[in-house]
């Protein structure tokens, strides 16, 4: 599943601290469960409609159990892989030594 991959890209934000999310909730149950956001987004729109204080009041209750979750359950750190590169010897340039010698 995509929810349980280690996120390796050094310019990940949290969640929490996106400038487009207002807590992160719906994003952050789309990522720990691997489906899109949308899908959660849609259904506390519609109940906005229906009863805000209740939509609200869920909000902040899910909100407060997925920061317990990364609290509680933080994202794993991507070990560090240090890349040594070296420089690639011409084939021709060893038939040349072979010669030579």
């Amino acid at each position: 599943m995509a929810a349980q991959a280690v996120q390796t890209d050094p310019t990940y934000v949290p969640v929490t601290l996106r400038a487009h999310t207002i807590l992160g909730v719906c994003e952050a149950i789309g990522e720990d469960f691997g489906f899109n956001p949308i899908w959660v987004r849609v259904p506390f729109a519609a109940s906005v409609l229906i009863s805000p204080t209740m939509a609200v009041g869920a909000y902040l209750a899910l909100g407060a159990v997925v920061m317990l979750s990364r609290v509680l359950f933080p994202r794993p750190k991507a070990a560090k892989v240090e890349i040594v590169v070296e420089p690639a010897v011409p084939a021709n340039e060893q038939q040349e030594l072979a010669k030579a010698a």
